[in-house]
């Protein structure tokens, strides 16, 4: 068995050595290979350098690929395509890996029982949430690419993050590669290309493994525990779902080509944020208000782009 570690990065050169130092001490039994491909996408930094001195340090273990098309799904592409591994597994620059994280994530994708495996993405230590941050609900820390279902392993429901997953390559050669007009790129910060293609998966009807072992930890700076980082974040989420999903409302009356049931949300949550009085409570509504807004700003931008899975 062939395992290759893809890993896209955009102008984090020193994130991005944290990142490459925790996956040079990963351990795998003797009889899997592996390899770690750093697709980078376009950086102006030392991004170079510091791969290539893995790759001189660790020969055979670390090698670069340069993604010249501007985007995280290019640039995941890209990897697919010039991976050797049988079994494909992602992580991010800006995440450290637990020794044990790889064959943890990868132990039940030696058979074809399941299709994908997703584990725990955990903040470092020291994180501590804002007052104004309510943790009661489920994707409360979406916005700082948190994601933990707990101790027990067992079938997933729902994609994995992006910052820890792995498929069989004979998923992306059957169901195709992320989509383009997903992902974020400089200018834009629309995401779930992650997520929309797990959901393909899902809704295929292949299994996803949830692998509580295989745990990263995400160092999350303070321009994220910022009101304003979320707020972006759910109004881009809600734009980058509908591109995705559509929108479960399709059926119902519309005002140009947008659901009047999403008019009647937008009043109800404005007026809830408007008369809260806890700080949680009124911030949560809050962000009911941007993320609608951003349904109805991408249902009423009506993209002319297809949608590409490369």
């Amino acid at each position: 068995m062939r395992i290759s570690v893809i890993l896209c990065t955009y102008n984090r050169c020193q994130s991005l050595a944290k990142a490459l130092a925790s996956l040079a001490a990963s351990t795998l039994p003797l009889a899997v290979e592996s390899e770690v491909l750093v697709v980078d996408n376009n950086s102006r930094d030392r991004t170079r350098r510091v791969v290539d001195d893995f790759c001189q340090r660790y020969p055979g273990r670390f090698r670069y690929l340069f993604e010249p098309k501007q985007g995280k799904s290019h640039a995941l592409n890209a990897g697919i395509r010039a991976a050797g591994g049988d079994v494909l597994a992602f992580t991010d620059d800006d995440v450290t890996v637990d020794p044990s994280w790889l064959q943890n994530l990868t132990v039940c994708l030696h058979s074809d029982d399941w299709a994908g495996a997703g584990g725990r993405i955990r903040p470092a230590q020291h994180f501590k949430p804002p007052r104004w941050l309510s943790l009661e609900e489920r994707y409360a820390l979406g916005p700082l690419a948190l994601f933990d279902l707990g101790a027990n392993p067992g079938e997933l429901s729902e994609a994995p993050f992006g910052a820890n997953m792995a498929f069989r390559r004979c998923m992306f050669e059957r169901y195709g590669g992320f989509r383009t007009d997903l992902g974020p790129r400089p200018g834009s910060e629309i995401r779930s290309e992650d997520s929309e293609f797990g959901n393909r998966l899902l809704s295929a009807g292949e299994k996803l493994r949830y692998e509580p072992l295989a745990i990263v930890r995400h160092e999350i700076p303070d321009c994220r525990l910022q009101k304003k980082y979320f707020l972006a974040w759910w109004f881009d989420k809600a734009r980058a779902d509908i591109r995705a999903f559509g929108t479960p409302d399709s059926t119902r009356r519309q005002i140009r080509g947008i659901p009047v049931v999403l008019f009647r949300r937008l009043a109800v949550w404005t007026l809830r944020w408007l008369v809260a009085v806890k700080p949680s409570r009124r911030f949560s509504c809050k962000v009911n208000v941007w993320s609608v807004a951003g349904r109805i700003r991408e249902l009423y931008r009506q993209p002319t782009e297809t949608p590409r899975a490369d």
